[in-house]
């Protein structure tokens, strides 16, 4: 079935004229709402390895990471060339130079033909800003940062730490730089109506983000957020409903965004709900047949009917 959206996977694609898959590391950052500078327990719903980081192996050397993750790529879905991501934690909370020597390291394994990195939008002073850019003229890079709503009222309830103004401040800094900033973005959070969850849609528009993650907000064990769950003081929203928000959320973004996730990937090991969410297969696939129902792809709502 083709793409009614415009999937990362095809402008990999079309880049590189290959398959090419993201390797995750942990190159051993942490993360100012885990140090004290910021608070110590993270974000309600970040486990202890960082958001989406399990499996990833901690205190392995970069290069190291990357040859296991090559093996398993390549036998497992034919891979030819890669990216080394850089997912756990706060990705570029450190000097430049440690910056500088990690993803050098990264950029020198075989067949590593670029880099995403994954940061908060308050781990970005001006030099790393600069050190960045840098790495955007010289190979395919990508700067992912956690958004996840646009409404302040939401980002304290998650415990960011940083406002919706803090995110736009190093998005247009970013862009300066001529950086591809991605954005994460959680639906069926607390507190938040279907409207509201849409219009941050209509903001990273506005902003010229260039891809986005769409996440479902799930519930991981030993965070703050399960034992909200299991006070029953969060709600999960059901598979079809969810579907049909992703489907809406796609239809109000810009047609050349790049979507680079459709649903959350919390882990057997480690989700507590809901647990549709482990078919994600199944989860994909509903979008897709959604979409075609309504006949209706992806910036479909933006489009003026004279």
């Amino acid at each position: 079935m083709e793409k009614r959206y415009n999937a990362f996977s095809d402008e990999l694609k079309r880049v590189f004229g290959c398959r090419v898959h993201r390797i995750s590391v942990d190159a051993g950052f942490s993360c100012p709402n885990r140090d004290g500078s910021l608070g110590t327990g993270g974000c309600i719903y970040c486990g202890g390895k960082g958001s989406g980081a399990h499996g990833i192996q901690a205190g392995v050397p970069v290069a190291e990471q990357l040859e296991a993750g090559k093996e398993v790529m390549t036998r497992k879905y034919k891979a030819k060339r890669f990216l080394a991501y850089f997912q756990a934690y706060s990705n570029t909370y450190a000097p430049a130079e440690t910056l500088q020597r990690l993803y050098d390291e990264a950029l020198a394994a075989d067949d590593v033909v670029g880099l995403i990195v994954g940061t908060r939008p308050d781990c970005l002073p001006p030099e790393t800003i600069a050190l960045l850019g840098e790495y955007t003229r010289k190979t395919y890079f990508w700067l992912e940062l956690g958004l996840q709503s646009s409404l302040d009222r939401t980002l304290d309830f998650l415990g960011r730490g940083h406002d919706f103004p803090t995110f736009e401040k190093a998005v247009r800094s970013c862009k300066r730089e001529g950086i591809r900033v991605s954005a994460h973005v959680i639906l069926g959070l607390p507190g938040e109506t279907r409207n509201e969850m849409l219009g941050t849609a209509k903001v990273l528009n506005e902003l010229g983000i260039d891809g986005v993650k769409i996440h479902l907000l799930h519930v991981m064990k030993e965070t703050p957020l399960a034992d909200m769950y299991a006070r029953g003081e969060v709600q999960m929203l059901d598979r079809d409903d969810y579907v049909g928000l992703v489907c809406d959320f796609l239809e109000r973004l810009r047609p050349d965004m790049s979507v680079q996730r459709l649903t959350g990937d919390g882990g057997r090991d480690h989700l507590i709900a809901p647990l549709w969410s482990l078919k994600k297969f199944e989860v994909l696939n509903a979008i897709d047949y959604e979409l075609e129902r309504r006949d209706s792809r992806q910036g479909s709502a933006l489009c003026v009917r004279k």
